[in-house]
């Protein structure tokens, strides 16, 4: 049945459904990881890295995680060239309500201005759906830190913790289940929340910087927003010290 209303964005199937988006969000779901938690203190992005060869030069940039302006950063999971797309867009955006404004855009009126653009994507002939999806974790002082998620039709939603891309369906079970409000008080319980559940649902049988990047967005001790992408050596760090036993038995 598909095979008839799939060959464009802009027809509706008999059942409501728009194949080419629900294409685009399945690109995602074969994706390396990425995951959010959130804190009174700040929030964790982590990401998985796709390693296809050993003979592949790694750069020192990070590829699953970006900044957009001094008080966000996101997550990308799904076709990257995609993602760099959107972020430079974003980027100007951002700087664009800086340089009219004098101060930066709040995080949830830059991921709207994103997800126009991501949506209207999906209505036009011609064109096809963006094959990414975003994790943003960002700061304004009118709600504090917040995390977003959007998705290739545009839509988007604020959360305390979710996640995109490979196993997400089991990764987003446990943080619903290990996601306490009461305990999640700083940002040491949300990097050890990220590495436990990264260990129970991503396909290596190990963590290792090689695999994963980090980052967090967090007030300093003179309450000015920082944002930080963590090194290689202060990812091992990371999972040194929050591995859940078994995986260290691994490693």
């Amino acid at each position: 049945m598909a095979r008839r209303y799939d060959s464009r964005t802009t027809i509706f199937s008999p059942e409501g459904r728009l194949y080419q988006v629900e294409y685009a969000m399945e690109a995602i779901s074969h994706a390396g990881t990425a995951l959010g938690v959130t804190c009174p203190e700040g929030i964790v992005l982590a990401a998985e890295k796709k390693v296809t060869s050993k003979l592949l030069e790694t750069g020192s940039s990070a590829e699953k995680i970006y900044i957009l302006h001094d008080k966000m950063i996101c997550a990308v999971a799904g076709i990257t060239s995609d993602a760099n797309n959107l972020i430079q867009y974003t980027r100007r955006v951002a700087q664009s309500h800086l340089l009219t404004y004098n101060e930066d855009m709040p995080a949830e009126q830059l991921v709207q201005r994103l997800c126009d653009l991501k949506q209207g994507y999906t209505q036009y002939g011609g064109l096809r759906p963006y094959g990414v999806s975003f994790l943003y974790a960002g700061y304004d002082d009118h709600f504090g830190f917040q995390l977003y998620h959007s998705d290739p039709s545009g839509n988007y939603s604020g959360w305390k913790a979710t996640c995109i891309g490979a196993n997400n369906g089991a990764a987003t079970s446990m943080l619903k289940s290990e996601y306490k409000d009461d305990e999640m008080k700083t940002i040491e319980d949300a990097k050890q929340l990220a590495v436990k559940v990264l260990a129970k649902t991503m396909d290596a049988t190990n963590l290792t910087s090689e695999k994963l990047e980090f980052a967090l967005i967090a007030k300093n001790a003179q309450g000015e927003i920082v944002f930080k992408i963590f090194s290689p050596s202060e990812i091992d760090d990371l999972l040194k010290k929050y591995s859940p036993p078994a995986t260290e038995g691994q490693s």
